[in-house]
């Protein structure tokens, strides 16, 4: 949260691009990769002010062509930011409604043409999935977390709810699992210390991989191949969370 309030006070004379974000999103004047190209611009200045790096790997993990998505742990505020950081194509993200109207990330949300999940809203949570594939099946790119939520649970990896793949097997799209490594220490450390971060992008899941698998038998297939991932590269027992 220190961190937090330093990025908000050192960008206080660049507050100028809270509203020209809020154009930008509902304006039929911005293509999808100039809203993206701000997006990125303003995570970049939120890096510099508060002394993140943010290190991608594996980006020639990433389909060449066409909608997919990606689906990564989730460990705080700052995870959907690194991967638009080290994502060179325009990608958008699906958030729970509850949290997405506060300064910043209201106006990300809305840049990028997110999604909002409103949980307890069974029939808005029907849509939302099949406006999703829709989306994917006509190239667009998503992040979704199956996790659900973070909760401080750093770089250990917990539950994944099934459903979350729903969409990208709807639109038989590549599954992208994406590990995250420090990313809780952007904003839930107490500290201004320079942090550095990792968004490792696993090899794509095509459709033909996973055709005729469950959803279950899908998110059980992501989550362990996140799971030993995070264990390989932080050298941390593998030790079910689940």
């Amino acid at each position: 949260m220190l961190r937090f309030i330093q990025v908000i006070v050192c960008n206080l004379p660049r507050l100028y691009m809270i509203p020209r974000m809020r154009y930008k999103a509902g304006s039929s004047r911005y293509t999808e990769e100039q809203r993206y190209a701000y997006a990125k611009l303003t995570v970049e200045r939120m890096k510099r002010s508060g002394h993140i790096t943010t290190h991608g790997y594996g980006t020639e993990n990433l389909p060449k062509e066409g909608g997919y998505v990606m689906f990564p742990n989730h460990q705080g505020k700052y995870d959907a930011l690194g991967i638009i950081a080290t994502h060179e194509k325009p990608c958008t993200v699906v958030i729970d409604d509850a949290k997405s109207h506060v300064i910043l990330t209201t106006q990300f949300v809305d840049l990028l043409h997110g999604k909002r999940l409103v949980k307890d809203d069974m029939r808005q949570s029907v849509k939302l999935i099949s406006e999703v594939a829709s989306e994917v099946a006509q190239g667009r790119r998503y992040i979704i977390f199956p996790e659900g939520g973070y909760f401080h649970n750093h770089n250990e990896v917990r539950e994944f709810k099934p459903g979350c793949f729903k969409s990208a097997m709807r639109a038989k799209a590549p599954i992208v699992p994406v590990v995250l490594i420090d990313s809780y220490k952007v904003f839930e450390e107490w500290s201004l210390k320079p942090v550095t971060t990792q968004v490792h992008y696993l090899p794509a899941i095509t459709y033909e991989q996973y055709k005729g698998m469950s959803t279950l038998e899908v998110s059980d297939m992501v989550h362990a191949q996140i799971k030993s991932y995070i264990a390989k590269v932080t050298g941390q027992q593998d030790v079910d969370g689940r």
